[in-house]
């Protein structure tokens, strides 16, 4: 995996990334009376605070968004992909 930053990304393609995230099966991101704008909202400030960072997958070709601390233990590359150009 390697990480994706965020600003490298169109701003439709970041949302919709997010969107995906946070609306996805399975998923837990607390109470579920949260509505989705606020979710949406959370994981962009935690985007821009560096607390989670994107991934490109390269063997699925998916994208997800992981918490940075994951990172540490998971096999993340250092090197940076840059998409949308």
């Amino acid at each position: 995996m390697v990480i994706v930053p965020p600003e490298m990304l169109a701003s439709q393609t970041l949302r919709a990334l997010i969107e995906e995230f946070v609306t996805r099966d399975g998923a837990v991101h607390g109470h579920t009376d949260v509505p989705v704008e606020q979710q949406i909202a959370t994981v962009q400030r935690q985007l821009r605070d560096g607390t989670v960072i994107i991934v490109f997958d390269e063997a699925s070709e998916s994208c997800s968004i992981l918490p940075k601390e994951y990172a540490k233990n998971a096999d993340v590359s250092e090197r940076r992909i840059v998409v949308d150009e």
